[in-house]
């Protein structure tokens, strides 16, 4: 197992920036190898993925191994001094496999199995699936042990993006094994799960059922929450059986995963901790299209400043390069200068490492329009130019840029798997905490304030101040190591309905936020509600549009929103999605109150002195404007601060450092020319160190990194 903490302020313990390209000499004619190995040793890469879905060539039928393609590949690619990461392909199970086992296959929740001519249709709780998988992986490691090319392992591709759930039989009887080794007795079962409400109670482990959904109504949130942590095992599990044997037969080897969805995955657990590092596959483009969060660079940004909280910096194994399809959807295409600059971005938020998908794009399957950075046409243009410019780059950077963390001013408590999957279960029409957080997140990516996530049981010394958002499942060491923040000089701020379910999904008996809570904050919630989202019609509008409640002609929704306002300095602004009046001790400071209907006077947000610091209580959910009049008050005095003085609409600023060196990266996402003011004096080192203070003017898409002064 790996030593690795996790801690959002970790370096990839590596000593060289990782560039290049997954790679599948599977897809193309022998004849192309040598010319694209020379291509990329031109290009500076040092490094290729490969073999990810090729388990049908690796092990032609059962017991069969045939390594004779990616040897001749490897040996290829190491003539033009190319290292190479090998995958363990069980993403995709050969076709002999499931007609042996079809028990193997994923069930979804309405009982269809999933079919071969896919990926990730197999059941990774499955013992039986389990076992083929050990055996490729041993059988390639024993293989590829003395290849002095082989420098590391990825393990599977993108677990559980295309389906974590599964509803098999061998999910249940899985399931129904983790229950009894978490409980050892069914009344504790019972118990967590709220078995007397709905007499949904159990006489033995065996009877557990799976929940469907709507199998009519819904399950019991305990039971939910059991079932994710179980899918979240499973996947730990599994991938463990393959660390596992990596690491036995060569301990030299790095081993880590391209996550792609976030999906089931405890990242606190031994998924990340059997790590060396973490990947993650980034394709701005496609993530502004489902998420629409504002545009492809911001969404890139909380994309990876999210990923690098759960364990620190990482790599990139996959980095989006052209235009990006399956069947279903597409991306856009990035513009000229466009793939150096997301490259960069990456770079900015804690990529150690990064790989361009893909070297060139299939002519055949379910991508032929996922483009590389070589065309169909077996050509290089502009992509290739923009990745061999990134990789001499980062090769000649890279002692700078190694060994440093990104900068955080403002935390945003995150990856925290119980409390994510607590909400789904029941969610009761509210934002997330991590979609509620996107609001803070955005605040200061506009401003350019060094903002990130971080767990509360990391180190937080260095931060300005901490958001708490809404995490329903509180642990009271968290709240110690909350008071001791304060106690040093931090500002923190907590969310409402923070602390105000157990372990089990149960609502506490005590008054909420809970004991521990309380005493921190000097607060109690009285009494709460729901409240329209933030430009909607209002809840009933809502339910209307989900088929809910239809609400006559006559009586349009806006005649039934309960408008919330409160007050907050000089100005009065309206609530979104929740309401909490609070009650207050002595020694607490009403920071804003609620302005009109019955709760007039009554206490919304508070603060109270904990040694040098502060802890704000917030009875509501973010809105934009709430977000920005908290920013005003409690940013100032803890020193909170943009990173460049004059930052203009579409210029992305980041700060990399240690205690050595800072470096801050400047970008400038748009295609027209960006004058930016007030930067600090440093050296540009990307054009030969010139030397750069107050404005710095860079071209459409153009990127800078000074190294600061002093």
């Amino acid at each position: 197992m790996s030593d690795k903490t996790l801690s959002v302020w970790n370096p990839v313990k590596t000593d060289r920036f990782l560039v290049g390209a997954p790679h599948y000499p599977e897809h193309v004619d022998e004849s192309y190898w040598e010319r694209d190995a020379e291509r990329m040793a031109k290009a500076g890469f040092n490094v290729v993925r490969m073999a990810e879905f090729a388990w049908h060539i690796l092990e032609p039928k059962l017991g069969t191994f045939d390594f004779d393609l990616f040897d001749r590949a490897i040996a290829m690619l190491g003539r033009y001094g190319i290292d190479t990461i090998m995958c363990t392909p069980t993403a995709t199970p050969p076709r002999w496999l499931t007609v042996a086992h079809p028990e193997i296959l994923r069930v979804d929740g309405k009982g269809r199995p999933m079919s071969h001519g896919s990926r990730q249709h197999c059941d990774t709780a499955s013992p039986v699936f389990r076992e083929h998988s050990r055996r490729i992986t041993k059988a390639m490691a024993e293989h590829y042990r003395d290849n002095p090319f082989v420098v590391g392992w990825q393990t599977d591709n993108e677990l559980n993006t295309s389906m974590p759930e599964s509803f098999s039989k061998a999910t249940l009887s899985e399931f129904q094994v983790f229950l009894a080794g978490r409980y050892g007795e069914i009344g504790k079962l019972n118990t967590a799960w709220g078995g007397d409400f709905w007499a949904t109670a159990y006489d033995s482990f065996d009877q557990v059922v799976l929940p469907i959904e709507f199998g009519p109504t819904f399950p019991s949130p305990g039971h939910l929450q059991d079932y994710h942590r179980f899918l979240a095992f499973s996947t730990a599990r599994f991938q463990h059986d393959q660390v596992e044997i990596l690491r036995a037969v060569k301990p030299s080897w790095f081993v880590f995963h391209n996550l792609g969805g976030l999906r089931d995955i405890d990242f606190r657990g031994q998924f990340t901790t059997d790590l060396d590092f973490v990947g993650y596959d980034i394709y701005p483009m496609l993530y502004d299209e489902f998420q629409r969060l504002g545009n492809h660079a911001k969404v890139q940004a909380l994309h990876l400043d999210i990923c690098r909280g759960f364990s620190g910096n990482y790599i990139v194994p996959e980095q989006q390069s052209g235009f990006g399809s399956q069947p279903g959807f597409c991306t856009l295409t990035p513009e000229p200068s466009e793939l150096r600059r997301m490259a960069l971005s990456s770079v900015a938020h804690g990529a150690d490492g990064l790989m361009f998908f893909r070297w060139r794009p299939a002519h055949f399957g379910a991508e032929i329009y996922w483009m590389g950075i070589i065309d169909h046409d077996d050509v290089a243009r502009h992509r290739y130019d923009e990745a061999k410019r990134f990789a001499t780059e980062m090769t000649a950077l890279a002692p700078k840029i190694l060994g440093t963390y990104v900068r955080m001013d403002v935390g945003i408590a995150g990856s925290d798997f119980d409390n994510q999957e607590a909400h789904k279960t029941y969610p009761i029409g509210l934002p997330s905490p991590q979609d509620d957080a996107i609001l803070l997140h955005q605040y200061c990516y506009d401003r350019g304030i060094a903002c990130g996530f971080i767990h509360p049981e990391d180190d937080l010394s260095k931060l300005k101040l901490l958001y708490v958002p809404h995490w329903v499942m509180w642990k009271d060491e968290w709240t110690e190591r909350l008071k001791s923040f304060a106690e040093q000089g931090g500002t923190v701020v907590i969310g409402a309905r923070t602390g105000t379910r157990n372990e089990d999904n149960h609502v506490i008996r005590e008054t909420a936020p809970g004991t521990s809570l309380s005493q921190l904050t000097g607060v109690r919630v009285e009494d709460f509600g729901r409240l329209a989202a933030p430009g909607a019609n209002g809840l009933f509008d809502v339910m209307e549009r989900s088929g809910g409640l239809v609400i006559p002609p006559n009586k349009p929704a806006e005649s039934h929103r309960r408008e919330r306002r409160f007050k907050i300095g000089n100005r009065e602004l309206a609530a979104g999605y929740f309401y909490e009046n609070l009650a207050t001790d002595g020694d607490v400071e009403v920071v804003a109150a609620w302005s009109n209907r019955y709760a007039e006077g009554q206490p919304m947000a508070t603060s109270r002195k904990v040694g040098k610091g502060q802890v704000v209580y917030v009875g509501t959910y973010l809105t934009p404007d709430l977000t920005a009049a908290l920013a005003v008050r409690l940013f100032a005095p803890v020193g909170i601060e943009p990173l460049i003085g004059e930052l203009p609409e579409g210029v992305e600023v980041t700060m990399r450092m240690n205690d050595d060196r800072r470096l801050l990266f400047i970008q400038n996402y748009t295609d027209q020319p960006a004058a930016i003011g007030g930067v600090p004096a440093g050296r540009d080192l990307l054009t030969d160190e010139n030397p750069v203070a107050g404005r710095l003017d860079l071209e459409g898409y153009g990127c800078a990194i000074i190294e600061l002064e002093g």
